[in-house]
């Protein structure tokens, strides 16, 4: 490409949704902490979230991405950032989920703020893309598409009747990875007969939920076929707050949004829609099953994390977090432990584990939504026994960082310094404890703590009163923005 050609070229903005519970990858992917945000595939040691962010680092005049996440986990995307050096990104905060559209709707307005009208390269935080080069080949493949106004998503060349996808039918033929053909229907997740019908025929290609198209086409089509969505993102956008690093959608407009993914609200009813098959080792690990079929395995099909002794076993997935798992003798089992829940099922049945996870959520059990480790902007803490009136907790508070000013009504805390040190605002006194160092927090009294040390500080918190729930806090003051 001449210099010419590569200046006339409209820029791209990544817009990576980071929203979704992956309830399917449960015990390890819940609410609180869910399945982007982990290293899951054995061949990276990055999050899923960290691997899309450097999978499009070589695109040509590649702006800063959007990120948009889930109010909750904002801590958590901006940490993974840092991780990763990719501290030049704008992360919204969405206070209620709404599905794709209203997302990809808050992209786009924000990226004509500045006049300009980039390219929108919309992608799930989620995903696996083995072959990074082919799916850099297809983005490019798809901007005199996106370029010419038309709304480009990439389909994936099917590799079997799967019926947990939904699927697109092209009006032409995919003579090569990079034809493009307008889209003649999108199909909802199909049974197993039409599944087999669809990959035998190459007009059909998975939908992978990746997108590209133009800021000012998106919000014309909005404008004529979603006109709700566009309002509301309008208003949500026009009344929102700087928090921090973070833009925060106003939740009265935000929530008038109708709930709708984009295929439905856009994709479905444009005469607009360019299909592009991909074939670049795409999946969205929508399951233990498929997380297995996409790890590196042992010469036994086996696939091993954490502490484990396998013995004589095939085709099975065994993950420890915490304690030891032995195998011996088992087959095409999944097996995971974590600190509070232990999950063993038949490979082909672990697509079911969502029918659990929606149960322990009827019967209100806290398993169902969030982890023993809880992770804070400061750190994190473990709850490692709790009773009725007491209960036991790990904390570990980053280098430099401080917990809220806060007091509590109904409780009152002992602190035992196991690791680092633990500078403490109690009271009108201040104290600093070394290891094997205690101190009391009186029920009612205004207390602080902080890590001046260069290493992680860790101590045991025990508390005890009439009720240790966690919204029995009063903050003062706090570095993070957060308010009571």
């Amino acid at each position: 490409m001449s210099l010419i050609n590569l200046v006339t070229i409209n820029s791209i903005t990544p817009v990576i949704l980071c929203g979704g519970s992956g309830t399917r990858l449960w015990p390890l992917s819940r609410e609180s902490y869910p399945k982007q945000f982990w290293a899951l595939n054995n061949k990276s040691d990055k999050t899923l979230l960290q691997q899309t962010c450097q999978r499009i680092q070589g695109i040509k005049k590649l702006e800063r991405p959007f990120l948009i996440c889930n109010e909750e986990h904002r801590f958590i995307v901006a940490e993974q950032m840092r991780q990763i050096n990719l501290k030049e990104s704008t992360i919204f905060l969405e206070p209620i989920a709404r599905n794709t559209a209203p997302a990809i709707t808050i992209a786009a307005l924000k990226a004509k703020e500045s006049g300009k009208d980039p390219l929108l390269l919309v992608l799930s935080a989620d995903h696996i893309i083995g072959d990074k080069k082919s799916f850099l080949e297809a983005i490019e493949a798809g901007r005199s598409d996106a370029d010419s106004g038309r709304l480009v998503t990439f389909g994936i060349c099917p590799t079997a009747p799967e019926t947990g996808y939904g699927y697109i039918e092209a009006c032409a033929t995919k003579n090569n990875e990079s034809t493009s053909s307008t889209i003649k229907r999108f199909v909802e997740k199909p049974d197993k007969e039409t599944a087999q019908k669809f990959i035998s025929d190459s007009h059909f290609t998975w939908n992978s939920g990746i997108f590209l198209f133009k800021a000012s086409i998106i919000l014309k089509e909005l404008e004529k076929l979603a006109p709700e969505i566009l309002l509301s993102c309008k208003q949500a956008l026009e009344k929102n707050s700087e928090d921090l690093d973070f833009q925060r959608l106003d939740k009265q407009a935000f929530s008038k949004c109708p709930n709708l993914s984009i295929d439905v609200a856009i994709m479905e009813k444009t005469q607009l829609g360019t299909v592009i098959p991909l074939n670049a080792g795409w999946n969205d690990i929508g399951s233990w099953e498929s997380l297995w079929k996409e790890s590196a395995k042992d010469i036994n099909g086996n696939v091993l994390q954490g502490k484990v002794i396998s013995k004589n076993n095939s085709n099975c997935y065994l993950r420890s977090e915490h304690r030891l798992i032995v195998g011996l003798g088992i087959k095409d089992l999944i097996v995971v432990e974590t600190d509070d829940a232990i999950l063993i099922t038949e490979r082909s049945k672990s697509q079911d584990i969502k029918s659990i996870v929606n149960m322990l959520k009827e019967e209100n059990n806290s398993l169902g939504k969030t982890h023993t480790k809880v992770y804070r902007p400061w750190g994190h803490y473990t709850s490692l026994v709790h009773k009725k009136s007491w209960q036991v907790k790990k904390i570990q508070v980053n280098p430099g960082a401080s917990l809220s000013l806060q007091l509590h009504h109904h409780r009152a805390e002992h602190w035992v310094v196991v690791k680092g040190t633990a500078l403490v605002e109690n009271g009108s006194k201040n104290e600093l404890l070394e290891e094997n160092q205690s101190t009391y927090i009186p029920l009612g009294c205004r207390h602080r703590l902080t890590n001046p040390g260069k290493i992680p500080l860790e101590l045991i918190e025990i508390q005890s009163g009439s009720y240790i729930g966690e919204d029995d806090i009063v903050r003062f003051d706090d570095n993070y923005g957060r308010t009571n």
